[in-house]
């Protein structure tokens, strides 16, 4: 299995026979060199969104046309990408899985906001949310973005993710030491990755308070394009 950050909240996760492109986010991202997108987005099987916002599904639609790929993600966000650019789509909800060539992903709960944006301002495109994606003897935690939430309770017993793709930037999401209390109290993992961070000066630019609220943890500070294999 190979995670590789691509700026961001972007990631590209290679986990049984799927080639999943988390939330990419590319044109426009100060983090992501775009003399490399081929690279980044060649072999993808399918998109998947946490919720509408720009930074997050902003090349999603180019990608899909691009690449003939879907689009996955909660159903308002998907139906109304399908309508409006004819790409294709897996429309699902919180607590449905859809299996992506293998790899099976499940959608949780998240604390955020969702729209993007149309002619005559934001249009609501459903609710935020998180995945469970799990595959290769694994289970990795893509929060999305979010603050700490009860939800993890159930949400770290029931799963059991080993693996935490955590929105730790603060201002918008949890900061550094917001995500380490919720991965101490909630969950068990044995790998934690920082996201949401270092985009813009207002945001988080390290995770050494991740770290250091996380001993025993393996704490990745992923650099933009450079694989991390589990």
């Amino acid at each position: 299995m190979k995670i590789t950050w691509l700026g961001h909240s972007g990631f590209r996760i290679e986990i049984e026979e799927a080639v999943l492109l988390v939330d990419p986010w590319l044109s426009g991202n100060p983090m992501f060199p775009i003399k490399r997108r081929d690279e980044a987005i060649a072999g993808a099987t399918h998109i998947l969104l946490t919720h509408g916002h720009g930074d997050h599904s902003g090349d999603a639609v180019a990608i899909a046309s691009e690449l003939g790929l879907p689009i996955v993600g909660i159903y308002d966000l998907v139906t109304w990408l399908q309508s409006r650019d004819g790409v294709d789509g897996i429309g699902f909800n919180k607590g449905g899985t859809v299996t992506l060539d293998g790899a099976r992903v499940t959608m949780v709960h998240a604390t955020h906001s969702s729209s993007i944006m149309g002619e005559a301002g934001p249009v609501y495109t459903g609710t935020e949310s998180g995945y469970m994606i799990a595959g290769e003897g694994h289970v990795i935690y893509v929060s999305g973005d979010t603050d700490i939430m009860a939800d993890m309770g159930w949400m770290g017993e029931y799963h059991r993710p080993d693996i935490g793709i955590l929105a730790a930037g603060g201002h918008f999401t949890m900061d550094m030491k917001r995500a380490a209390f919720a991965a101490r109290k909630y969950f068990d993992f044995r790998t934690v990755i920082p996201c949401h961070y270092r985009t813009f000066p207002l945001l988080e630019q390290s995770a050494e308070a991740l770290r250091q609220g996380l001993p025993g943890v393996e704490v990745l500070e992923p650099e933009v394009l450079e694989p991390i294999t589990i």
